[in-house]
């Protein structure tokens, strides 16, 4: 069984404050799109669980299967299920890691909805999320499968209609460490709750934003370049990805093709579900 995994978007992030868990209370809306990497499924007998290494990807090639999410989510299915089943576990990378877009949250829900219907547990929506909100904050949104206005962790969810949109996507060519943001002295943690109302319509504030332009030169050079295109861009997440908003795939192909050598550029659209 396959399913494609789509990258999301932050529209923007806000930090309200520092739980005492140590995780933050955020807001954010995430809306999906459709640059995807592909999450293939199959059953094992034996009830191990094994992951094919992306040989495209040599940093997640060299990543420990016990640090893999996609073998995590599905080893944490297992046991929450008393499942004696097993699967192999093949992910084509198309979304890059350690740019923001959620690719490793969103290959590690595939893996749960995959792995429910193959395994036949009939497990609802409701109670894989919460399942994949153990495993990471992104992952319940990913499970549901919608775009969506989001607080606390980013795991307490409304889905959120949006307008259809052409977006380019900038890679520079640098991962960003989410810790190190969110541990940043100088990160803003005080912006007031906004009602789901009141969100923005073409987006908003990216609170980490500053911290990384003033750590991650590659990261403010690209968000210095679009606005010398006369073309707003916003961090996704803590970055290293930067989007802007396209009038139409044409436009965001035009602006692609003008892009530095040294960045990757990805012509994408928002989806609805």
């Amino acid at each position: 069984m396959r399913m494609r995994a789509p990258a999301k978007l932050n529209l923007f992030l806000h930090v309200l404050g520092r739980r005492s868990d140590g995780y933050h209370t955020l807001e954010t809306v995430f809306e999906l799109v459709d640059l995807c990497d592909e999450v293939q499924v199959s059953l094992r007998a034996d009830g191990a669980i094994r992951r094919e290494p992306p040989p495209s990807d040599p940093l997640l090639a060299r990543l420990p299967d016990e640090a893999d999410l996609t073998v995590r989510a599905a080893r944490a299915l297992q046991a929450a299920a008393g499942c004696a089943h097993g699967a192999d576990i093949h992910v084509v990378k198309r979304i890059p890691a350690g740019g923001g877009l959620g690719g490793g949250s969103s290959d590690a829900a595939a893996v749960l909805l995959l792995l429910n219907d193959l395994w036949q547990l009939q497990w609802s929506r409701d109670r894989l999320a919460a399942l994949g909100a153990t495993l990471g904050a992104d992952v319940p949104v990913f499970v549901h499968g919608r775009s969506a206005f989001a607080r606390g962790r980013g795991d307490e969810i409304t889905p959120l209609a949006l307008p259809p949109r052409w977006y380019l996507i900038v890679h520079p060519g640098v991962a960003v460490s989410t810790a190190e943001i969110f541990a940043a002295a100088e990160l803003t943690r005080d912006t007031p709750a906004c009602r789901i109302a009141a969100v923005p319509a073409d987006g908003g504030r990216n609170d980490c934003e500053p911290v990384v332009r003033q750590r991650y030169p590659q990261v403010a050079a690209v968000l210095d370049w679009l606005a010398g295109q006369g073309r707003p861009g916003r961090l996704t997440g803590t970055g290293a990805c930067v989007f802007t908003v396209c009038s139409s795939r044409e436009d965001a192909g035009r602006l692609a093709q003008a892009l530095p050598q040294s960045w990757q550029g990805f012509v994408t659209r928002s989806l609805d579900a």
